[in-house]
């Protein structure tokens, strides 16, 4: 029989069943309630009283800018498949998934399970252990580009470690990026994420646009930023900067601005031009990673990079990331040559849930795979229908597994250039609606598959979309 959700602050007992698409709908919408002007409106009392605690306590009341929204910020009791319970007793379906770890959705009972036994046998080690050799086999098994793999923590510090490494390997200094790509918080990559186009430079030459206050620049000449899907311009600035570039770093699948699929040939124009300059080519798949396939972007996409950083869907929601790479360049970590180090890297507990996570996207990859495209797909079409019965410009684009909604008149999105022309303030009210219609997405558009998500949840969201668009 379907389960209605847990009371506020309980959790929930076993297995959160799908549901028929009348009993889904009834059971999210329980507890909203329409204002005179048609709004949907969010039982918020615990949720605004413990932000008001955060406030006194937390910088801003959240612990990441990525948390910043206009009012209260959701505050989560627990989680588990497709869903969320806020602390109010709110229940949303879940498109955010953590950013998009949860690929298996929440608290798959693999993961759960082996999380649970690791914590028992240990916390940190600060010494090898088999599971971190096990996932480093399967790693090197799954992911074209990993002839050697080294863990850490997060995606921010794999994302040091390649670049360090690619200097290291060819003895340059320059790293050029993509406007647009995001490579984590750290000073050498902030630049031009989601720059004003008023100091953002000309479209085929973008300027380096610092991200934030304090941040340390570095020398002018060491990053070297370019526009995305554009091999003119690229081949022009790495002929400019020839015997300077270490690396050209990119998000295969550009997911922190919309969800932008390279050009067909792209990514292996880039590939030879990388090769004819003697240039690393890093492919950061924080996110793409174990998202769009077992090996990620590089095996969906079939273009191999030289060095590859993976974090997010590998754990399943644990903090674990990765480097790995070619042989001969990662043998400069093996050498010592380029320094590695790190007291949580390969941390046993974050490890059992890797593997974990591994051997289900691995054994199992039809049926989550399969799931993944075909719920995608799904919930795309239905949401391109809604917006156009609605009469609201709208293109949805991407791969499936991950996709965006924009508010917007044009036909294609291919850099950030033209997603900073679409209608973000009404991306950022269509969030808001949606929430309060138990739908949770992330703020800028961004909306992640799980193979949790069920014909049902789909259904459901596409009548709370439906809806919501009547906010815009």
């Amino acid at each position: 029989m379907p389960q209605s959700p847990p009371a506020a602050g309980m959790r929930p007992q076993g297995p959160v069943l799908a549901m028929p698409t009348p009993s889904l709908r009834t059971c999210l919408w329980a507890g909203r309630a329409r204002r005179l002007d048609g709004a949907m409106t969010r039982t918020l009392d615990a949720s605004s009283r413990m932000y008001a605690d955060a406030r006194r306590y937390l910088a801003g009341g959240v612990s990441s800018d990525a948390r910043r929204v206009d009012g209260v910020p959701l505050f989560v009791d627990h989680a588990k498949g497709s869903r969320l319970w806020d602390v109010d007793g709110n229940e949303y379906v879940d498109y955010v998934l953590g950013q998009g770890p949860s690929v298996l959705g929440h608290c798959p009972p693999e993961v759960v399970e082996a999380v649970a036994a690791q914590a028992a046998r240990g916390m940190a080690y600060s010494a090898q252990h088999a599971a971190e050799v096990r996932v480093a086999e399967r790693l090197c098994a799954l992911v074209p580009s990993a002839g050697r793999v080294r863990f850490n923590t997060v995606g921010s510090e794999a994302v040091h470690a390649a670049l360090r490494l690619a200097r290291g390997y060819t003895g340059r200094e320059a790293i050029l990026k993509f406007e647009g790509h995001y490579h984590g918080w750290l000073d050498p990559v902030l630049f031009s994420v989601h720059p004003a186009l008023d100091a953002a430079g000309p479209a085929d030459a973008p300027a380096a646009v610092p991200g934030t206050a304090g941040q340390q620049l570095g020398r002018p000449d060491d990053l070297v930023v370019c526009p995305w899907n554009d091999v003119p311009a690229l081949r022009r600035l790495m002929e400019e900067h020839a015997g300077r570039l270490a690396a050209v770093i990119m998000e295969p699948v550009l997911c922190n601005t919309g969800a932008i699929e390279p050009d067909s040939g792209y990514l292996e124009e880039v590939q030879h031009l990388c090769r004819e300059h003697g240039t690393l080519l890093i492919f950061d798949e924080i996110i793409t990673g174990f998202r769009l396939a077992p090996g990620g972007a590089q095996e969906h996409l079939g273009v191999t990079p030289d060095l590859s950083v993976f974090g997010k869907a590998m754990a399943g929601g644990m903090q674990v990331s990765a480097l790995v790479g070619r042989a001969d360049v990662m043998d400069h970590i093996s050498t010592g040559k380029v320094a590695h180090a790190g007291t949580f890297n390969s941390h046993p507990v974050g490890i059992a849930a890797a593997e974990a996570t591994l051997r289900v996207l691995d054994e199992r990859r039809d049926e989550v795979y399969g799931t993944l495209y075909a719920r995608g797909a799904e919930l795309m079409e239905g949401l391109r229908s809604a917006a156009a019965k609605a009469g609201v410009p709208m293109l949805v684009d991407g791969p499936g597994p991950v996709f965006q909604t924009y508010v917007t008149e044009a036909s294609s999105v291919r850099n950030y250039r033209d997603f900073a022309t679409t209608d973000r303030a009404a991306m950022t009210r269509l969030h808001a609606a949606l929430l309060d219609r138990g739908v949770n997405m992330v703020p800028r558009g961004l909306w992640f598959m799980s193979s949790a998500h069920t014909e049902a949840d789909v259904a459901f969201t596409v009548d709370a979309f439906a809806d919501a668009l009547g906010t815009l």
